[in-house]
Formats: C-alpha cells, structure tokens, sequence
C-alpha cells in the first residue's frame, strides 16, 4: 500500500521574519530566503547551516569549504509578529472587497 503524502497549505512566505521553536538552531531568528511548498520546508538565513566542500571552477575560482543554509521543516519555525515582538499563530481576515490578508492571532494586526 502506496504511503499516503500529507501536504497542508504554506502561511509563511519569503521575506517573513520566523523564529526556530525546534531542533538544534532553537531560539534563532532569521529572514526566509526560500519557501519549498512541496516539501513542506523553507530556508532560513543563518539557520540550520551546513559546511560544503567547494571546488575551484572557472565560474567560482576560488575553492574550499563554505558555509551553507539548508531547509529546515515549517512545523519547526514560528512567525514573529511585530507589534507583539514574539512568535505567532497565523490567522486569515477577509476584507468587504474580497481581499484575503494574514494578522496575528494574539493581537489581530496584519502581518
């Protein structure tokens, strides 16, 4: 029996302001870079960071080893809210007109 995939809806979108609630970067904040829906992960800047060994090539001349940020899992980072200045559940508001906008469901500011 094929194993069943469980894919909810992304909230959070590059450019948000997130903190790492889980794993080994706990309490470390940082701007999301990369949103990977399909994999239910984002990249985190100065999160979750790996070292890569580097060749030299002509696009790249200069080889060794550089640091490298890697996806972490969206169930592991919460967004900052900022006029509550802590991490946040993500709410959704309808306008009159139709529009759809995210707030923060302990203050009910947009985000």
């Amino acid at each position: 029996m094929p194993k069943m995939e469980l894919r909810t809806k992304m909230k959070l979108r590059k450019g948000d302001r997130v903190r790492v609630i889980a794993g080994k970067d706990l309490g470390k904040e940082g701007d999301i870079m990369t949103v990977l829906p399909k994999a239910n992960k984002v990249i985190v800047d100065g999160v979750n960071m790996a070292k890569k060994h580097q060749r030299a090539t002509k696009a790249t001349q200069q080889g060794g080893i550089i640091d490298k940020d890697m996806p972490i899992h969206v169930s592991n980072v919460q967004i900052m809210c900022s006029s509550c200045d802590k991490p946040v559940r993500i709410g959704y508001r309808l306008e009159p007109g139709g529009a759809k906008f995210r707030v923060c469901k302990s203050c009910g500011k947009g985000l």
